[in-house]
């Protein structure tokens, strides 16, 4: 993986020639626009885009689709996209009616199917409901006015007040339960017809799918005209003339070159300048592309950077699985992953992280194994899987030890490869000052002759070398020794994210001993409870080894970005960019069951 190096292509032209230059720049899609306009109007997205797209995100979540319409004449964009819109309230509506009609005839179900009697065959007066529990039913018997039990279930006795005026607050043991006026034979009757609205909608929004296709398309083409009319304003225009520039891949020059000669147009091609700033192209090997959509997701690299994907991919993965730690859980995130597969295999973001996931599964099966641990369960000695356990976790020495040497590795390659990117040049002393510190460090620690020395000489290479510009007066020197001083601030920093890495063998201790106490807690409560201790023991098992599960998942997801986000990215990472934009259509596929 590598940052592609790109060229500043300016094309001028006539100026009738504008809209044509452009249609055929965006039909190319390889140049990144610089705006040269001198006024800025804003370009109205219109609310058409936006309904669109949530019209789509309906019909998309539907659970069953029609075959698609690949092309209809007659096809009304905005008619689907408001009889979209409107069966999505319609459908709300009626889901929020079901519900309300549902739970009122659960609170209605104790007091029975009844219809209230006309206010005159009661002589005006009025029926009052309460659910008084057991525990205050003593008080019934102080209550004054007329009342009678209807229904009595473990928790509440249901009780019938008869009175012209409700009664007061303090005349029953609780307030009075709120039954409505509507009778319970009459909800179910709302209900059954709300559920047959609510199937209708649904074989609407169903009907609705087979345009799924052509709303893409329309949605596709609109963006590509809003895409235009705003490259229309990023030009330098005068009455005569007009001039396009933008950044170009080297590799597609040649393209650009053709497009200005059968447009009729100049073409000057630049080199990038020292005081230019130009996108972020990672030119990415789609095997290892999944850290590239963590860069794209954290910060780009500047253009004069590195591209740190390939190494976030595997270090990513490495960490993840130190934390994971079991063998068994790499299996359940295997089961997910393709389970999700089909719905990532269609984008190439969804094929990039598929990859990545399929990666850390790997990565954590092979470290569970040489963690010898399954699900928390370790083979015994004499099997054929423990010879395979290579890893103790619960011996801390050496699994601190793994962790800062992984710490450190990661550390030496951030900075051995800002110093191979600055090659030939004083600032490359500066990283490789910063490996030699980090080296001695261990050397020290470990009581070895010459550590001092060589954090001496690592210092030093880090003072004289992190600010190199020339010195032509005696400012220049002061900024020199100022910005030596400013970066042997880092010292305590670096020796800080290497012990930073202690987190992933206290994360994986964590998921290793979480497992272990789950089994032990299910064995025990097995053996404890004979007959209903195997439903415990299998009811320990499955939420245990869930929760610990989705914590392992989680803890390894964020500390692993966090390792390279971080601590990595401090230390190799120092431009930050911005990602190169082409103005190119958008592209289309015919969408399928």
């Amino acid at each position: 993986m590598s940052i592609v190096s790109l060229r500043r292509v300016t094309l001028v032209g006539s100026h009738g020639d504008k809209p044509a230059t452009l249609r055929e720049l965006q039909r190319l899609g390889v140049m990144h626009l610089i705006d040269l306009g001198e006024t800025r109007r804003d370009t109205p997205t219109g609310a058409v885009a936006g309904d669109t797209r949530k019209a789509l995100a309906y019909l998309l979540d539907c659970p069953a689709k029609r075959h698609q319409v690949p092309s209809d004449p007659d096809f009304d964009h905005q008619a689907i996209v408001e009889r979209a819109l409107e069966n999505q309230r319609r459908m709300r509506d009626l889901e929020d009616s079901i519900d309300f009609a549902r739970r009122r005839l659960k609170d209605l179900e104790p007091w029975g199917d009844f219809d209230f009697p006309p206010l005159e065959s009661l002589a005006g007066h009025r029926l009052w409901f309460y659910e008084v529990p057991h525990y205050r039913a003593r008080q019934l018997a102080e209550v004054e006015l007329p009342w009678q039990e209807v229904h009595r279930d473990n928790r509440n006795r249901y009780i019938a007040v008869i009175s012209r005026e409700e009664p007061a607050m303090d005349a029953l043991p609780v307030p009075r339960t709120h039954t409505g006026s509507v009778p319970r034979w009459r909800l179910r009757e709302q209900l059954q017809r709300l559920v047959v609205r609510l199937d209708e909608c649904t074989a609407e929004r169903e009907a609705l799918t087979r345009w799924i296709h052509l709303l893409h398309r329309h949605q596709a083409r609109a963006e590509d005209a809003t895409r235009l009319t705003q490259a229309q304003q990023l030009t330098r225009d005068t009455d005569a003339i007009f001039a396009v520039q933008g950044w170009v891949p080297e590799a597609a020059i040649e393209d650009v070159r053709r497009l200005a000669e059968q447009q009729g147009l100049a073409l000057l091609d630049e080199p990038v300048g020292p005081e230019d700033q130009p996108p972020t192209l990672l030119d990415n090997d789609e095997r290892t592309a999944g850290g590239a959509e963590i860069v794209h997701f954290y910060q780009m690299p500047g253009y004069r950077s590195w591209d740190p994907s390939r190494v976030i991919f595997f270090s990513f993965a490495a960490f993840f699985a130190m934390i994971l730690a079991d063998a068994g859980y790499a299996l359940l995130l295997l089961g997910a992953l393709l389970f999700f597969s089909p719905r990532l295999k269609r984008s190439r973001t969804g094929l990039r992280v598929r990859t990545l996931g399929f990666a850390l599964v790997g990565f954590a099966f092979a470290y569970g194994v040489l963690a010898g641990s399954y699900f928390g369960w370790s083979p015994p000695p004499e099997s054929w899987l423990s010879h395979s356990r290579l890893l103790d976790v619960n011996d801390f020495g050496q699994m601190m030890q793994l962790a800062i040497g992984i710490g450190l590795a990661h550390l030496i390659v951030a900075n051995a490869t800002v110093a191979w990117h600055h090659r030939g040049r004083a600032a490359m002393l500066a990283p490789l000052g910063w490996i030699v510190a980090l080296l001695a460090g261990v050397m020290l620690f470990y009581g070895m002759t010459g550590g001092a020395v060589a954090m001496t000489l690592g210092l030093i290479g880090v003072f004289v070398f992190t600010d190199t510009r020339p010195i032509r007066e005696p400012l220049d020197l002061l900024k020199r020794v100022g910005g030596g001083l400013y970066a042997l601030t880092d010292v305590t920093r670096a020796f800080g994210d290497v012990l930073s890495y202690l987190r992933l063998f206290a994360l994986g201790l964590a998921s290793a001993s979480l497992a272990v106490t789950f089994n032990q807690l299910a064995a025990d409560a097995a053996a404890a409870f004979p007959g209903l201790g195997i439903l415990l023991n299998a009811l320990i098992l499955i939420v245990g080894h869930a929760l610990n599960f989705v914590l392992a998942v989680v803890s390894g997801v964020v500390h692993g970005l966090r390792l390279n986000l971080i601590e990595f990215y401090h230390w190799g990472i120092s431009d930050e960019g911005y990602p190169f934009t082409a103005f190119a259509k958008t592209e289309t596929t015919p969408w399928s069951n």
